[in-house]
């Protein structure tokens, strides 16, 4: 089962506020910069995400239960953050077998354009009971400082 992937117009997607309600809600708060958006293509399934930021990173946790570590590629190019995989059909059980099949399989991919605070050097990526976090440490100068106040 290899589901067909075709990918929509770029712009179209990434103004729509159905297909990302989460960035539009962080771009609301002021939370995350309007360069983080995601490229979504038109695939079979997509992993639900969650991304946060913290003082000294964002985060990002990609919710990928039955897949393997083996299966799970992270990559960056160009500003780009990557992730790719796929979760296979279980092939010891025939499909004429099968009563329901609700569950998604085949490949799936999310990119993500970063914003120019990250430091691409320090990417951390862990895989973990079905769970892939992404930490994205923020450049030195991009963390918040205090400065301090002299009285003469």
């Amino acid at each position: 089962m290899k589901p067909a992937t075709a990918l929509a117009n770029e712009k179209t997607l990434r103004r729509l506020p159905a297909i990302d309600p989460l960035g539009r809600l962080f771009e609301r708060w002021g939370m995350l910069p309007l360069a983080f958006e995601e490229t979504l293509p038109m695939t079979t399934w997509t992993p639900i995400c969650d991304i946060y930021e913290t003082e000294k990173e964002i985060v990002l946790k990609l919710e990928v239960p039955g897949i393997k570590k083996e299966d799970v590629m992270v990559g960056l190019e160009n500003n780009m953050l990557t992730i790719h995989g796929e979760r296979k059909f279980e092939e010891e059980v025939k499909k004429e077998n099968f009563h329901r099949v609700e569950r998604n399989y085949g490949e799936f991919l999310r990119s993500f354009t970063l914003p120019a605070t990250i430091d691409p050097a320090k990417i951390l990526a862990e895989f973990k009971d079905g769970l892939l976090t992404v930490m994205l440490p923020k450049r030195e100068e991009a963390k918040p400082k205090m400065i301090e106040v002299k009285v003469k």
